[in-house]
């Protein structure tokens, strides 16, 4: 019997079954193979391959030293210059300041030298100078565009745009990215003080050189020694003098003026001050009649302050004593010129009236009794005849006349016919009061006193501090009298020299002093160049109304400053070795005109 279908199982092959054995014709062929190579073959081949890497090594190791080393040059040194299509800087690190630092006679900066940055272009590199000169004018508002574009597109190799690059505006210039650019070190020259002692100092131009001022004069030895160079002003006398002969210029609407302290016993000029001035930093910007020195190069006629000279010449040459006198009743009368006094006395006076009157007259018969070539020798003697050595370029030289007749010997006895610089004045004045010496002036400090050359005896020299005394107590020098500090001095208004003559309302109005008198210490100069008359001095613009008020002001903060001791002005002692006996009449004058 049949029964139903039935499927069967395989059974399955064990796990990790051995392969089925295959007959020799069921086998693939086997792959070809390079041919087997003897041994030595194969060892040439290794050591070839391994001489191609070493090699290979070699030359990227070199190259990558050569970058290296370049890198380093260019970070390290910074000196060298980099592609023409970059922005870079010139450095020299070894560069140093070619010009010493200059102080005042307490150490106090006044001018020195700073490293700056200059931006400068190479033309020739520019990608598209027109459209650079562009830029860099929107960056430099005081540049003009025309200008400089002339500059970028010439056929110079090396152009400067700015000599005086702040670290600001370095940076802006270099995010400006302009091909063809470079920066420069640099050095400028730095007047902290600005105008205060512009005419001392003087400027340079923008490589350094100095043009005028202790910058010319000495020149040599600002570049010669790193040493300071410490001046004999003193800082505070200088802004003392500055602020009040500021003053009087603005009050008195005059042309300009100058004021000098000087040290009689050294020969130091302590403050020296020209009006108007300028600023050092900014020379250009200012009008060339600003830099010029009216205290050292300027020459005037000084009127009434050559008394002091006149009267020490008589004195000195035996030719009259305090006690002695002239008739002053009428003028004189010597061909067609006429010399009479401002307020005539018209009466006979003692030598002290003549110089506490300041009449002209008087100091002219004085003069003619010592002679024209007494005279002409003792001004030369006082150094008024030549251009004073200075440590300044700008020193003027004096005008007298030759033939020197007698009419100039009684016009210079009162101050006209002979022109002089105000430190010229000072220097003589400072001579006949510190005992008869006559120093060199410097603008250097002294350690020690020169030797100086005697002009007048110490006896007259005395004399002279009486009667200066006596002027300001008595006479035209009232005004600039400081309580406790024994001023004395002598005031003078002369008339400014014109085409046909004198000029009548043109005054050259000063005013010296000294104090204190009893020993002096200091010489205070200050003069006005046309001052003009205010309500205050009720029209009047004569030394005594305008000048004297200044130097007292200036002595007043000056003694304060350098601590001059007060001195009991109406001591026994003091009062009897300064006296001098004046007539009731000279005692009651009110002149402060001369």
């Amino acid at each position: 019997m049949i029964g139903p279908f039935r499927k069967t199982r395989r059974p399955k092959p064990p796990e990790f079954a051995p392969p089925r054995h295959r007959p020799h014709s069921d086998r693939r062929p086997a792959l070809p193979c390079a041919p087997i190579r003897s041994d030595g073959s194969f060892r040439r081949a290794i050591e070839m391959g391994r001489a191609r890497l070493l090699i290979t090594g070699a030359v990227m190791a070199f190259a990558f030293t050569a970058v290296g080393a370049r890198l380093i040059d260019l970070g390290a040194f910074a000196n060298q210059n980099v592609a023409s299509v970059q922005t870079h800087a010139i450095v020299n690190p070894d560069l140093r300041t070619e010009k010493a630092t200059i102080t005042d006679r307490n150490g106090v900066i006044v001018a020195t030298s700073l490293t700056t940055t200059a931006l400068a272009a190479r033309p020739d590199r520019l990608l598209d100078p027109v459209d650079a000169a562009r830029r860099l004018a929107q960056l430099f508002p005081e540049l003009d565009e025309s200008d400089l574009r002339a500059k970028l597109t010439s056929d110079s190799p090396f152009v400067y745009v700015n000599r005086k690059l702040t670290p600001k505006m370095e940076q802006a210039v270099m995010q400006l990215g302009i091909p063809g650019l470079e920066f420069e070190r640099a050095e400028t020259r730095v007047y902290p003080h600005g105008r205060l002692l512009s005419h001392i100092l003087g400027y340079t131009d923008v490589d350094g050189k100095g043009l005028s001022g202790i910058e010319r004069g000495l020149e040599d030895r600002l570049r010669a020694s790193k040493e300071p160079l410490r001046l004999s002003i003193d800082l505070r006398f200088q802004h003392v003098v500055h602020d009040e002969l500021s003053k009087a210029v603005e009050e008195y609407s005059a042309e300009g003026g100058a004021g000098i302290v000087m040290d009689v016993n050294t020969g130091e000029v302590m403050a020296m001050v020209s009006l108007p001035d300028f600023d050092p930093n900014h020379p250009a910007n200012t009008p060339e009649v600003n830099r010029f020195n009216r205290a050292t190069f300027g020459t005037y006629e000084l009127g009434s302050t050559f008394k002091i000279f006149n009267t020490a010449m008589s004195l000195e040459s035996g030719a009259a004593s305090l006690n002695d006198g002239y008739d002053a009743t009428n003028p004189i009368k010597i061909s067609r010129f006429t010399i009479s006094d401002y307020h005539a006395k018209s009466r006979y006076l003692t030598l002290p009236e003549i110089f506490v009157y300041s009449s002209n007259i008087g100091s002219a018969k004085m003069a003619l009794d010592v002679g024209p070539p007494a005279q002409k020798a003792f001004m030369n003697n006082l150094g008024l005849l030549e251009p004073i050595a200075l440590e300044i370029p700008e020193t003027g030289r004096p005008m007298f006349p030759n033939p020197w007749n007698p009419i100039n010997t009684m016009t210079i006895a009162y101050g006209h016919g002979l022109s002089v610089t105000p430190l010229h004045l000072a220097n003589g004045v400072s001579a006949v009061l510190n005992g008869g010496e006559l120093l060199p002036p410097t603008l250097l400090a002294r350690d020690n006193a020169p030797e100086g050359r005697r002009v007048i005896s110490e006896r007259v020299s005395f004399d002279m501090r009486r009667l200066m005394r006596l002027n300001a107590t008595e006479g035209s020098g009232k005004a600039a009298l400081v309580p406790g500090y024994m001023v004395g001095g002598k005031t003078g208004t002369a008339e400014k020299p014109g085409s046909g003559g004198y000029k009548k309302r043109a005054l050259i109005s000063s005013f010296v002093a000294a104090f204190p008198m009893n020993s002096p210490r200091y010489v205070v100069y200050v003069v006005l160049d046309e001052p003009r008359g205010t309500k205050k001095t009720f029209g009047f613009a004569t030394g005594g109304w305008v000048a004297a008020p200044a130097a007292g002001a200036i002595i007043e903060r000056v003694g304060a400053i350098a601590g001059v001791k007060p001195v009991q002005e109406n001591a026994p002692e003091i009062q009897h070795v300064f006296a001098i006996e004046l007539p009731e009449e000279t005692k009651k004058l009110a002149s402060l005109q001369q």
